[in-house]
């Protein structure tokens, strides 16, 4: 499996990346993938690589690129409950500190970027995004809604606040396929609901599920939250929704 690490111009200086495709000398399907807080790692790295055995060229930016290249604090091979509070506290002012207006900016160089690479295919992409990055995943289909056909976010984070510029906002500008996979206490009740609502009001196409037995995280096999059985439900609602949006 081909990998590239990159550099991708943005307003604000250069994303550094990683990228996984097809070694087969064809075009495909572009796929931007949003990392969780804990940013661009092997982890991360190695889903990738399992995405683009099924086809796809996947585009890994590292988030916090403002404040240096990947990983910006050193992690441990496994984050565990013992340590993930001290790792998340240096993490979180970094997030604090990366604001709407750098998210869409960061948007905008990302697809540009995806979308040139001679391994890409013309047509639509995907945006995908774990944690956090399901609220970047949003903001980049619902920004970008003639180019991003499908968004995908598992144990998403932060779709529904009481900010004025909440992702939630956005969505009548959606056009994308949508699936969120969540865990259970990712969202109350009632911000599902809103978030549903909104989908419908929008005419989109979009499942939302809550995956039994897990808590945030579930996908990272790096942390303890991992549930095996999430993550192989997790691939069946990703590539079912990537066939039918990209196909």
């Amino acid at each position: 499996m081909p990998t590239k690490t990159l550099r991708i111009p943005t307003a604000d200086g250069q994303a550094d990346a990683f990228a996984a495709f097809p070694d087969d000398g064809r075009r495909h399907p572009g796929v931007l993938l949003y990392t969780d807080a804990f940013g661009l790692r092997p982890e991360l790295e190695q889903r990738a690589r399992e995405l683009a055995e099924h086809g796809y060229y996947v585009l890994v930016p590292n988030i916090y690129y403002r404040h240096g290249p990947a990983p910006v604090v050193e992690l441990p091979e496994h984050i565990g409950e013992d340590i993930r509070p001290a790792v998340i506290a240096r993490l979180m002012p970094l997030l604090a500190a990366h604001t709407t207006e750098d998210a869409l900016r960061d948007a905008d160089a990302y697809l540009g970027f995806l979308t040139t690479q001679s391994e890409v295919g013309a047509g639509p992409v995907a945006v995908i995004g774990y944690c956090i990055g399901a609220a970047f995943a949003m903001r980049t289909a619902t920004a970008h809604p003639g180019q991003v056909a499908a968004v995908a976010g598992f144990h998403p984070g932060f779709l529904v606040t009481d900010e004025p510029d909440s992702p939630h906002r956005r969505i009548p500008e959606l056009t994308a396929q949508v699936h969120l996979g969540l865990a259970e206490g990712d969202m109350s009740p009632s911000a599902i609901s809103e978030l549903n609502h909104a989908m419908d009001a929008a005419g989109v196409g979009y499942s939302t599920e809550i995956y039994p037995g897990t808590i945030h995280g579930f996908t990272m096999s790096d942390t303890a939250a991992f549930n095996p059985a999430a993550l192989q439900r997790h691939w069946d609602r990703l590539l079912s929704l990537l066939h039918r949006a990209l196909a």
